[in-house]
């Protein structure tokens, strides 16, 4: 069932386009019908049989026509423009003179070849106009339409191709906006299993580089406890728990970050620094960066920032990012510490920048990093 939103005006007139014909053509029928015992009629023994043609022929051009062939088409309407034409000089003083109008108007409408339409209308107003002359000639007495009357009778074809080429126009719309509906739901798919395998290999990264800290860690203890430097050991531990922390933090932050990719880069990198109360420099003219070197730079950011948090605690931080013809630098120096190192801080994998280096080469970029000015640098070049 279609529901209340579904009934546009634009459908509402297809559907009124779309009725018009059926009135036509059972108004016609009906009126003639009840006319017909007591209009004056020209030759009722011919004039009967013709109307009744006529509005079989009428009624058929109502049916669905999806399964009949072409040139079936044209035969029943080339049927129903001559019956209709030769019934409207014999029944001038009825409703059938509207006949061969809405006959014309059908051909336009349901021929798909307007050569074929119009080869018919005219014809349907060469054959009324004969008609009529004919009974004219046979019959001085009897009423007949004007010559020009029965030539107007192809004109309606043009307003049936009309109808038929816009009913076409919004067809192929309706198409058109189904294809590209199908489209976007389909990049939305794609997007979505692009997403699901950023999440994973971050993921990866992350945990595993972790997971190989808290491994060595773990080995590292068994074989000071064996050793008997029971307190070495407990400290591996330590370690070991420390970097476990880290790294669920790592893949929060890793999950967060990829799904909040709908900034641009610098803005992504502004926010970062805005939010770390670091400074930020923009050089060069941003332009469109690619969603994989997006989420690597951000990721570097991050992992610098927090590393200068641990390592170099009320240090001042600067983020500076480069846009080139064919690059993206990204470079975060942080000065040297200004108060004692958090023991609740100082923990960590140790691996972070490993991975990160790991990445950007696979994007065929380079992350550098080491000290620098009394502090740390890290620079991260990507292509664009």
């Amino acid at each position: 069932m279609s529901t209340p939103d579904q009934w546009t005006p634009a459908r509402l007139g297809r559907y009124r386009g779309e009725l018009i014909q059926p009135a036509l053509v059972l108004t016609s029928i009906a009126c003639t019908a009840v006319q017909w015992p007591d209009a004056q009629i020209a030759y009722r023994p011919l004039a009967l049989p013709l109307f009744v043609l006529t509005s079989i022929a009428a009624l058929a051009s109502l049916l669905p026509w999806s399964r009949l062939a072409g040139n079936r088409q044209i035969a029943v309407m080339s049927a129903y423009m001559l019956f209709s034409a030769l019934l409207m000089p014999l029944a001038h003083g009825t409703f059938a003179a509207m006949f061969p109008f809405v006959a014309a108007s059908a051909s336009g409408i349901k021929l798909a070849s307007r050569r074929a339409a119009v080869t018919i209308a005219v014809s349907g107003a060469v054959v009324s106009t004969a008609a009529t002359w004919v009974v004219t000639q046979l019959s001085p007495d009897f009423l007949e339409w004007q010559v020009w009357v029965t030539l107007t009778v192809a004109l309606p074809v043009a307003f049936g191709i009309s109808h038929r080429d816009r009913l076409d126009a919004v067809r192929n719309a309706h198409l058109a906006a189904e294809s590209a509906q199908r489209a976007r739901e389909s990049e939305a798919r794609e997007a979505a299993l692009m997403e699901r395998g950023r999440i994973a290999r971050e993921i990866h990264d992350v945990l595993g580089h972790s997971l190989s800290g808290i491994a060595l860690q773990l080995d590292m203890a068994d074989a000071l406890r064996d050793s008997g430097r029971d307190d070495e050991a407990a400290a591996a531990v330590r370690k070991a728990r420390a970097i476990a922390v880290d790294s669920i933090g790592e893949t929060r932050r890793a999950v967060h970050a990829l799904r909040e990719d709908t900034l641009p880069l610098p803005e992504t990198v502004r926010r970062l620094a805005e939010h770390a109360s670091a400074g930020f420099v923009l050089e060069g003219e941003a332009g469109a960066v690619g969603p994989e070197t997006t989420h690597t730079m951000v990721r570097a950011a991050q992992e610098a920032m927090t590393n200068a948090t641990k390592y170099a605690p009320g240090a001042t931080c600067d983020l500076r990012l480069v846009f080139t013809a064919d690059q993206v630098r990204l470079t975060v120096h942080n000065g040297p510490a200004t108060e004692p190192r958090r023991a609740e801080l100082a923990g960590g994998s140790g691996v972070g920048l490993v991975g990160m280096r790991e990445r950007a080469a696979l994007l065929g970029g380079t992350l550098r990093a080491g000290p620098a000015d009394g502090g740390w640098t890290v620079e991260l070049e990507l292509p664009r």
